[in-house]
């Protein structure tokens, strides 16, 4: 999961070198995938999965703990931490919680139907060699 994650991450941050979006590309990338799940999953769904993904990431990156989800499904607390955290232990963190929304979002919905969302928000990304291992539940967002 961490390999995708990453390579929407490097997609997002190329497409949108020039734009001049605050917001970092990874929390970018589930801003940009909010809508289409909220089509799937509902608000409330999504709030609950970015939520439990935002727990799991936690575990591993404590600075995380300053980020929440609003009730329209978006994070807070991202520009305090931008200032105060190193920017490599930022993209880390953002790595880790978007490989985790993904992994959860595999488990409810299946690879087929997160690869098929994917493809509707980013149609131009290259997603043939992927293969997602869906393994074992630790491996899951690994």
């Amino acid at each position: 999961m961490r390999d995708f994650a990453g390579r929407l991450i490097a997609y997002e941050t190329r497409e949108n070198k020039s734009s001049e979006t605050k917001t970092p590309a990874a929390f970018h990338v589930s801003e940009k995938l909010r809508p289409h799940l909220m089509t799937v999953i509902g608000n409330t769904g999504f709030r609950a999965l970015l939520s439990r993904a935002l727990a799991l990431a936690n575990a591993e990156v404590p600075w995380l703990r300053a980020v929440h989800v609003k009730s329209d499904g978006s994070l807070e607390g991202l520009d305090e931490l931008e200032a105060q955290v190193d920017p490599e232990e930022i993209f880390q963190g953002r790595v880790v919680l978007l490989a985790q929304l993904l992994g959860l979002l595999v488990a409810f919905v299946g690879e087929k139907l997160t690869l098929r969302l994917v493809r509707e928000v980013w149609p131009k990304l290259s997603l043939n060699d992927l293969h997602l291992d869906i393994g074992d539940k630790d491996e899951k967002t690994k």
